[in-house]
């Protein structure tokens, strides 16, 4: 009898795990885990959105992640729309919610630069997730596809 609750346990584990390792449970903790990551640059934790797999997986929708992961030499961080960041509040708004896709629109002072950015996150099986971003020239997939290495 002690084999099943240990099993349930090991099971209800894993079901755990795997949920977070993508996704988020609203576009607006999506959007502040990203911004999370662009602090003051004392730490890892703090010097941009990681390229690693972990990091896609967690933030990209699968059409997204190979190209985040690949990305090596691009000449400023898209989601702070420069090289450099010392960010002021981050403004986040849902846009419209349309079919499988959620529009929601980000602002914030980039070294008192404005910035606004449009996200587009579908919500999938393990939460919400980045499809694209919008920038007034250009998109995350484009400036990732222009820049593939």
């Amino acid at each position: 009898m002690a084999k099943i609750p240990a099993t349930i346990l090991v099971f209800v584990i894993a079901v755990l795990e795997t949920s977070a390792a993508a996704g988020f449970r609203s576009p607006e903790s999506l959007i502040r885990n990203v911004y999370a990551y662009y602090g003051d640059r004392s730490s890892d934790l703090s010097s941009g959105l990681p390229r690693d797999t972990a990091a896609a997986r967690q933030f990209f929708d699968p059409g997204l992640q190979a190209a985040w992961v690949s990305l090596t030499k691009e000449p400023y961080d898209f989601f702070v729309q420069s090289a450099t960041w010392k960010l002021g509040a981050i403004s986040i708004a849902i846009l419209r919610k349309q079919f499988d896709k959620t529009y929601v629109a980000v602002a914030f002072e980039n070294n008192g630069r404005a910035v606004t950015l449009n996200f587009i996150v579908v919500n999938g099986p393990d939460g919400w997730l980045i499809a694209d971003v919008e920038s007034p020239h250009d998109s995350l997939r484009m400036f990732l596809s222009h820049y593939r290495n």
